[in-house]
């Protein structure tokens, strides 16, 4: 995703997270994946997250960019979520922050 698919997500991603009290620590999006690192209450489960900012995102992206209307879809099922528990927030945000430099 990038030019202005790149910048509306950016966008629907912060309006979510703002929406459900999320704090977004960094932010990467790849022309084929996204790199995010938040920080939500502990009642919010993992799943929910992903659940909501695919759902909205790809829902709008499809209104408002019609060429997106010809991917069979425009998220896969598959996620990654892991806790900071071992590793400093720092460290995330760096390697985030590399790969969106890459």
């Amino acid at each position: 995703m990038n030019g202005p698919v790149y910048d509306r997500l950016k966008e629907i991603i912060e309006q979510v997270a703002d929406e459900n009290d999320w704090q977004i620590l960094e932010l990467a999006i790849q022309p084929d994946h996204i790199h995010l690192f938040l920080r939500a209450n502990p009642y919010t489960l993992p799943t929910d997250i992903a659940r909501r900012i695919k759902g909205r995102s790809a829902h709008i992206l499809r209104e408002e960019f019609p060429h997106l209307m010809r991917m069979p879809s425009l998220w896969t099922r598959s996620t990654f979520y892991s806790t900071a528990g071992n590793v400093s927030s720092d460290t995330i945000q760096k390697y985030i922050e590399k790969q969106s430099r890459d």
